[in-house]
């Protein structure tokens, strides 16, 4: 019976063979071990330079998975609670009406300022303090806890101010020091790429031509301009910014980082129920979609039976990346490609493949 690797192999030439996908990488951990990690296709179309399992890749908002962790951390190491208000340790933060936020309201997407302010657009994200201050001013959309819509860009800024309020040291930091490090992950896991490791990471296509923008109206989820497209994930300027709504990884680094999330070598097994329980569940207000969610996470995989119970969490990325961890069944999941989608087809094949070879948690 060929093995989960050989199974992926296949998906993965099959989808570059055919015109599918131009490059790709998949990594997989079974209750800790290595169990899949899987590569087809060039990392840049213009060398024809090979993908491998060490070319770093940006995955927009699959990095989110980084952020959520560090806001974890951050309770686990007692600088803040689930409920702590975010004004408590970012007070400008509590104007307009959302002096009741708390970093549970973040996690959940139920703060209330999914967009970005007007005025701020995607060469301003890497200036940090201008980005705060414009988001700490905002009204949001609805009292904080009622309602939850998702929180494209202003995520990552809503975590990394609390980290940096609360600890004194920016997410980049963060995350080297309390994930990459212990796990020894060094050059494979960024919010902000050091300019020597540019050349080594895969360069984003787009699928198809950039959509024309509607006209007119209120953007909720952020300015047209910062949808992802690869213009934005080839940026230097924005590859090096410190930026944690989004991020940059290799798929082996990510499931290496989700495997010791469930293994306990991150968070204890208490703290783990607690963060991936059913914390808010709701109409998306954003994209109008049914969202159940976990503290920092949607719940539930892609492509997954009515009946399968919601034992997933992790994040998709704009473009068609993917990763995810099973509490059940053990398994933590990530896929990363250059050509951008504006499905995930092929993150639900391959999730598909996963689930049915290691098995879906129940």
């Amino acid at each position: 019976m060929p093995s989960l690797q050989q199974k992926i192999q296949r998906v993965l030439d099959d989808l570059v063979d055919t015109g599918a996908e131009t490059g790709v990488q998949v990594a997989v951990r079974h209750r800790g071990a290595l169990v899949a990690d899987a590569v087809a296709g060039v990392a840049d179309g213009r060398t024809g330079r090979a993908v491998t399992p060490d070319t770093p890749f940006f995955s927009f908002s699959a990095g989110k998975v980084m952020t959520s962790l560090i806001a974890h951390l951050l309770v686990r190491t007692g600088a803040v609670e689930y409920d702590t208000p975010v004004a408590d340790v970012w007070p400008e933060f509590g104007a307009r009406g959302k002096a009741t936020a708390t970093l549970r309201h973040v996690l959940t997407h139920t703060a209330g300022v999914p967009a970005m302010p007007r005025g701020i657009g995607p060469a301003d994200l890497a200036d940090r303090p201008r980005v705060c201050a414009a988001i700490a001013a905002a009204e949001p959309r609805w009292r904080p806890g009622t309602e939850t819509g998702y929180h494209s860009f202003t995520y990552g800024f809503l975590v990394g101010e609390i980290a940096r309020r609360a600890t004194g040291k920016p997410m980049r930091q963060l995350l080297h020091e309390w994930v990459a490090a212990p796990l020894g992950l060094d050059g494979d896991l960024y919010f902000g790429v050091p300019r020597t490791d540019l050349p080594r990471l895969a360069r984003l296509e787009d699928a198809a031509p950039r959509p024309v923008a509607p006209p007119g109206g209120d953007a909720v989820l952020a300015p047209w301009e910062m949808q992802p497209t690869a213009a934005m994930g080839n940026s230097p300027e924005f590859l090096q910014a410190d930026i944690p709504s989004v991020g940059t990884f290799t798929a082996r680094a990510i499931a290496a980082v989700n495997a010791a999330v469930l293994d306990g070598r991150l968070i204890d097994a208490g703290q783990l129920e607690e963060m991936t329980a059913v914390a808010f569940e709701g109409t998306d207000q954003v994209f109008g979609n049914h969202a159940r969610l976990a503290l920092g996470y949607p719940l539930g995989r892609i492509g997954a039976r009515p009946d399968e119970a919601p034992t997933t969490f992790g994040w998709v990325g704009g473009g068609g990346s993917y990763v995810y961890a099973d509490t059940a069944a053990g398994t933590s999941f990530a896929m990363t490609k250059t050509r951008l989608t504006s499905h995930f087809t092929t993150a639900q094949r391959l999730a598909d493949v996963t689930a049915a070879e290691i098995g879906a948690g129940t």
